[in-house]
């Protein structure tokens, strides 16, 4: 049985959604009713297009029976989570071979790292990098010459990118191929607390370097659970990779067999089946649902309260905020993972991984079974797990090893890690909305303790994260305070993350003092322990009331109640100007090439999308 929570909202959702989810299905249709795509070709269209084939594969494409696969690649070799797929390519056109077929590499996209930009200008490019991608993606797929595609993307705005513009696409079979994390490092907890004296001014930059150097050491994603990995979850329980597969280290023999499992599934289902389910309709109202309950059971990353609203606006699917936190008031936090907790997505997976909790989540009535996925009709594919297949003899044309599923884990291998329904760590998700008379704003609680999470105190307001990095090394932070970081929104600056308050907040935090952030900006995905008032809209450029705090002000910054609030009288609150810094500046680093997105780009909890007109949403 469905938990009534998850029925009513999934149900206001499809209601909601009516018109535009009608629009897109019929978009798509439309597309998939056009005669096959290279059939329609001229000869000197399809000589471009297999311009540089071998001869082999320029006369299956030419004889236009075979399918041809398309590849959108964020492949760099400067971050360690894009290395590993250097090599996916070539993987992919051997399977390919293998029936037949051909595979090409449609276009790249671009796969900047937060990691690298945080407290520095290019930040202020990332989150609009999520738009640059969709729009690579489409480009890439424009050339309308594929019958199936893979993405292969991991970080934080890569994977929302690709959906994005995959589902202007949704009448093909579109799959995701993760590369997997990196082994784990130094444990999370001893790079906080390096994080934390370098902060402090204990440790030198050496030190520092030396921590940092041993928790990112090799190629993968980083092993916290921060929006890289809360991505790969995502992509996972919404069906759009194999089963299991998430979570596997890169360069390892079921890493490789998962890939060309992959493969070979598509291709099996556009040659033989003919039952490829096509991306547009996997993402659906519920699985977007479904998305929404891993995210709040694993206390994953606070930036899908923004991806996940731009995601499922480009299928025609209309979620708020307001969706997110009814379902966390009921979806059990089952995981903890760092900064949620001291183990690693590495940990998590060893402990029964993305298998068990989807197996505990559909027990307990969270998760919708009924819906597309890759693989099949069910989620219930999804409480299985890959092994490799021992009982198969190699052979000289295998390109990997085979693999099978296995039912997961009855129990939990570690329950400081990953736990069943009846045992949850907190019996509420991990993402509570926050209203009063600022806006609204979204706040992750899982990682905060429970004595942090109601905090009244004077406001300190800054217009950057420099400024209360400058008041820290002055001594002037001492005492219990609201620090109130404004024009950090999508507008102002696009909206870069605040990671480097982190350090500085916990070490006041843990010195006795109430402190907490309130901001129009994000935090990091990684970021927890202190409460945080994050995405609040609208944003002090488009006159947010947050502009309005002044220093003194008493701000209540309040979880359990879902409050936020400055205590000033009403009648004076109105009265007060907005105030805003004379100059933002929005040049260097390429940031003049945003100018028009910054013009453009909806409020954070629309999605921070520059797509609002082309998928309209007027649901706050």
């Amino acid at each position: 049985m469905l938990h009534p929570r998850i029925q009513e909202v999934t149900e206001r959702i499809i209601e909601r959604s009516k018109a535009t989810r009608q629009a897109y299905i019929a978009r798509m249709d439309a597309a998939k009713s056009k005669e096959r795509v290279r059939a329609g070709l001229g000869c000197g269209n399809l000589a471009h297009v297999m311009a540089a084939c071998s001869s082999s594969e320029k006369a299956l494409l030419t004889k236009d029976e075979q399918p041809n696969l398309g590849i959108i690649n964020s492949y760099n070799d400067m971050l360690s989570a894009h290395v590993p797929y250097k090599e996916y390519p070539d993987l992919i056109k051997k399977v390919a071979t293998k029936f037949n077929a051909t595979a090409q590499v449609a276009g790249g996209v671009p796969a900047m790292c937060d990691g690298v930009t945080q407290g520095r200008d290019g930040m202020e490019l990332s989150l609009f990098s999520r738009d640059v991608i969709a729009m690579s993606t489409a480009v890439s797929l424009s050339h309308d010459v594929f019958d199936g595609v893979f993405c292969l993307g991991l970080c934080d705005k890569i994977v929302p990118g690709l959906v994005i513009g995959s589902l202007s696409f949704g009448h093909l079979p579109i799959f995701f191929l993760p590369a997997g994390p990196m082994p784990s490092g130094i444990p999370n907890k001893e790079k906080a607390r390096i994080r934390q004296k370098f902060a402090q001014g204990l440790v030198g930059r050496d030190e520092l370097l030396a921590a940092e150097s041993a928790s990112y050491h090799s190629a993968g994603t980083c092993t916290f659970y921060g929006t890289a990995n809360s991505n790969q979850m995502l992509m996972e329980i919404m069906g759009l990779h194999l089963p299991g597969s998430s979570f596997v280290n890169p360069y390892t023999e079921l890493r490789d067999g998962l890939t060309v499992n992959a493969v070979e599934l598509m291709l099996n289902q556009l040659i033989s089946t003919k039952d490829a389910n096509p991306i547009g309709e996997i993402v659906s109202e519920k699985t977007i649902v479904n998305g929404l309950v891993g995210l709040l059971a694993t206390g994953g990353s606070t930036n899908h309260a923004i991806h996940l609203v731009a995601m499922a606006k480009a299928a025609g699917v209309e979620i708020t905020w307001k969706d997110m936190s009814d379902i966390s008031e009921v979806v059990p936090l089952l995981a903890r993972v760092y900064p949620n907790g001291s183990a690693d997505v590495n940990h998590f997976h060893a402990a029964g991984g993305l298998p068990f909790l989807v197996k505990e989540l559909l027990k307990g009535g969270f998760l919708h079974e009924d819906v597309k996925t890759i693989v099949g009709n069910s989620l219930n594919d999804y409480t299985k797990e890959p092994v490799i297949d021992t009982s198969v003899i190699a052979t000289d044309n295998q390109i990997a090893a085979k693999i099978k599923w296995q039912d997961c884990p009855e129990t939990s291998h570690d329950e400081d890690v990953l736990r069943p329904i009846e045992n949850p760590f907190n019996p509420q998700g991990g993402l509570q909305l926050l209203t009063g008379n600022l806006g609204h704003a979204v706040i992750k609680v899982s990682a905060v303790q429970e004595q942090h999470q109601v905090v009244t105190a004077p406001a300190k307001v800054f217009n950057s994260q420099a400024a209360l990095q400058d008041a820290f090394a002055r001594g002037e932070l001492e005492t219990d305070f609201i620090a109130v970081i404004k024009e950090q929104g999508p507008k102002a600056k696009g909206m870069p993350e605040l990671h480097k308050l982190t350090p500085i907040m916990a070490t006041l935090q843990d010195k006795g003092f109430k402190v907490a952030i309130v901001t129009d900006g994000r935090m990091s995905g990684a970021s927890g322990k202190v409460p945080a008032a994050i995405h609040l809209a609208p944003e002090a450029v488009e006159g947010g009331f947050i502009a309005k705090i002044r220093e003194g002000d008493v701000v209540t910054l309040d979880a359990p109640n879902g409050v936020l609030k400055v205590h000033v009288e009403d009648n004076e609150f109105a009265q007060r100007e907005i105030e805003i810094s004379e100059q933002v500046q929005t040049y260097g680093t390429g940031r003049e090439l945003f100018e028009g997105i910054r013009q453009t780009v909806s409020s954070a909890d629309l999605g921070a999308s520059a797509f609002g007109l082309i998928y309209p949403n007027t649901n706050r």
